[in-house]
């Protein structure tokens, strides 16, 4: 709406400041609101514990993004305007994802959520791959988005309510009707796209490889812990049956298939799509487990995975250049030379990613690992080790790449803006801290879990772990 009462030399900046504040404010708003947990707007949204963390993590990966699109946004010669209310609409959407206790509402909000996303993936309006990201996205996401609608109907005609504190009460005083478990399967259809686990994840290196590189980051973190929230309130507080080989085998396949796509990739946004799909399989594990300590762990991860995958996002965009130019394995060799600053910066993300000690990934696949053990999850354990083993090849590459290699081509490296400082300086930041001090955003995420089953909140090994 301000675009156009803005001077077109500085629109870039004063429309990224105003989305920033606004970010800021949605934060603070968040975190105020924990004060005063109920239900609002007919029992359709419930402000808690739970929603208020998904709130916060979802916001703050909405401001380091904005941060990150500044030099962005004036490099690809992008409009503002509406790039920036989109990213807002989105995070409307996924705010809202994370509070609504209504199936329907759940509906309404992923839609605001995938809109504002299908219209960011095609940004790039010059790059045809940019307007095949889009496209892709939108046929198969619809797809993906009819099979939850007609989960939520058919979960409407096997317990006569959409109101999940109610279906929950219906699925646990009766004998669990035959269409409950279709509904079920089919809602987790259309989250599993979202969440892009296997085998609902072929949309995703198409996609990621031509979306603009903040959006990216975006997409890879923001509506997947909102997805995953979701899944949490259906799967766990509705009481949903049938839910376990469900996520079983779908934790065994985005682990598997994530891990050995990544491993033949020289495009790193297509190697980083692969590798989201191996950490929503590593998230899925947490599923299987038993909620007592499966929904804090998969809180964890969410929270750890989104500080790496957007900080390491961000290091991408600045370095791809007018036109996306060099976004290669080829063209991070020698990076470590040429800007000593951003090779270190990424190698923190990379590490954090395969799971090495004082970073937030270890402890995030401790956590998950460790209540696959407590839920007797030994083959699913096994399974994902072994893929953590595989997967820190493909990560040790470009690490390799940039301190160990020769660069081959004059790859350009300008001077990293305030923007992108600010981005790297925040997620660096919460990835060691998650990585040395996890005990505090763990108790909070045990006490989340405890409020979202309905049960008093007490001690569990994991907390003790932590400390």
């Amino acid at each position: 709406v301000l675009e156009p009462l803005f001077d077109e030399r500085r629109t870039q900046k004063s429309l990224g400041a105003i989305a920033l504040v606004g970010s800021l404010a949605a934060i603070a708003a968040s975190i105020y609101q924990s004060q005063y947990a109920g239900f609002a707007f007919w029992n359709m949204v419930r402000v808690d514990s739970f929603s208020v963390f998904f709130h916060v993590l979802v916001t703050m990966i909405g401001a380091v993004v904005i941060l990150s699109s500044y030099e962005y946004m004036a490099v690809q010669r992008i409009r503002a305007g509406e790039y920036y209310g989109l990213i807002l609409f989105g995070l409307v959407g996924m705010c809202l994802m994370s509070s609504a206790v209504e199936l329907v509402l759940i509906f309404i909000s992923l839609e605001i959520s995938s809109i504002s996303t299908y219209i960011l993936a095609g940004f790039r309006r010059r790059e045809a791959s940019s307007a095949e990201s889009s496209l892709k996205y939108f046929l198969l996401g619809s797809f993906a988005t009819a099979f939850f609608l007609y989960g939520v109907a058919l979960m409407f005609g096997a317990t006569g309510s959409t109101n999940i504190d109610k279906i929950s009460q219906v699925l646990q005083s009766n004998e669990v009707p035959t269409l409950a478990y279709l509904a079920i399967a089919l809602m987790f259809v259309g989250l599993g796209f979202k969440v892009a686990s296997a085998p609902f994840h072929v949309w995703t290196p198409d996609v990621y490889e031509g979306a603009p590189a903040p959006i990216v980051g975006l997409m890879s973190t923001g509506p997947k812990a909102a997805a995953f929230a979701v899944l949490l309130r259906i799967l766990f507080e509705a009481n949903a049956p049938g839910r376990f080989w469900l996520i079983w085998v779908s934790a065994a396949l985005s682990m598997t298939l994530g891990n050995v796509g990544a491993l033949v990739q020289n495009n790193i946004k297509r190697l980083l799509a692969y590798s989201s799909i191996a950490h929503a399989g590593y998230l899925l594990v947490a599923f299987a487990a038993a909620p007592q300590v499966g929904i804090s762990a998969a809180m964890f991860y969410a929270a750890s995975y989104a500080a790496m995958n957007v900080g390491a996002f961000a290091v991408v965009s600045h370095l791809a250049n007018y036109g996306e130019k060099y976004v290669t394995l080829d063209d991070y060799a020698g990076l470590a030379r040429r800007s000593p600053l951003l090779a270190a910066t990424l190698t923190i993300f990379l590490l954090s990613l395969i799971g090495i000690p004082i970073t937030g990934g270890f402890f995030a696949k401790f956590y998950v690992f460790s209540a696959a053990l407590r839920s007797n999850l030994i083959g699913l354990t096994i399974i994902g080790v072994i893929n953590s083993a595989i997967g820190a090849y493909y990560y040790l590459r470009i690490i390799v790449m940039m301190y160990m290699r020769e660069a081959r081509t004059e790859v350009p490296v300008m001077k990293v803006p305030a923007g992108i400082a600010a981005a790297l300086v925040i997620t660096v930041a919460a990835t060691i801290y998650l990585g040395v001090l996890p005990g505090r955003v763990l108790d909070y995420a045990l006490h989340s879990a405890d409020g979202l089953m309905h049960v008093p909140a007490q001690a569990t090994p994991l907390n003790t772990a932590a400390r």
